[in-house]
């Protein structure tokens, strides 16, 4: 069953008299369940097409589904609800809210969807524990790792139990023994409570272990590989 469908998908960014095409027709389609990178160069649209499917942005043309719906035509009190109801997503910069605790930003999501604290506390605890993180949960960012500070963005994601989580190059800023680790729990969750990760990445890492990978270059797919996924 498709979670996504995208269809002749295109973004232009223009500054002053400068037009850049950043994404030029891409289709795509998204399956439940998947373990999927979308795979590039730096510059090469693969980030683009994440925040656009993730609703972080607009197409300049296309269509996007999801679970069946358009959404790039969605408002933005509408897009945000859908977000919040159905997406996880996990950034190279973390996004940590330097103010709380492990526990308070992997429950932060819950709080916007207006979970009671007694249940959104147990609920990001539980996905703290997941990633082996409970015994940090009253730390703050700056008192911990940046392997540390991801798996919190992870648990934040995972917490809202999501269909589909969004990873915006989440190794890129990671030590290969940190990165390797962090990716171990990710497969985790896709194989255990089946997850749908996309990934942007051109991380070597991260592709030895996806199962599919969707080669993009100059805002364009240029091929799709099934490498057999090694163990995690």
């Amino acid at each position: 069953m498709s979670v996504y469908e995208v269809k002749d998908l295109k973004k232009t960014y223009q500054i002053g008299d400068v037009k850049t095409d950043a994404l030029r027709g891409v289709n795509l389609t998204i399956n439940e369940g998947e373990f999927t990178a979308i795979a590039g160069p730096s510059g090469s649209g693969k980030s683009t097409l994440l925040h656009l499917i993730g609703g972080l942005d607009k197409p300049s043309s296309g269509e996007i589904y999801l679970n069946g719906k358009r959404i790039d035509q969605l408002d933005k009190k509408d897009g945000a609800a859908v977000r919040l109801s159905t997406l996880g997503f996990v950034f190279q910069a973390y996004n940590l809210i330097p103010v709380l605790t492990a526990l308070e930003n992997a429950a932060f999501v819950l709080e916007l969807q207006g979970v009671s604290k007694k249940d959104r506390e147990a609920k990001a605890l539980a996905a703290l524990k997941t990633l082996e993180m409970d015994e940090l949960k009253d730390r703050r960012p700056n008192q911990l790792s940046g392997g540390q500070q991801q798996r919190v963005a992870v648990a934040r994601a995972l917490a809202a139990n999501p269909k589909v989580i969004l990873a915006d190059e989440p190794t890129a800023n990671l030590d290969s023994e940190t990165g390797q680790r962090l990716i171990h729990y990710m497969k985790k969750l896709n194989q255990e409570q089946g997850v749908t990760f996309v990934f942007s990445t051109h991380d070597p890492r991260l592709l030895e272990h996806v199962s599919r990978i969707v080669r993009i270059e100059d805002g364009k797919v240029t091929g799709e590989e099934q490498p057999k996924p090694m163990a995690a």
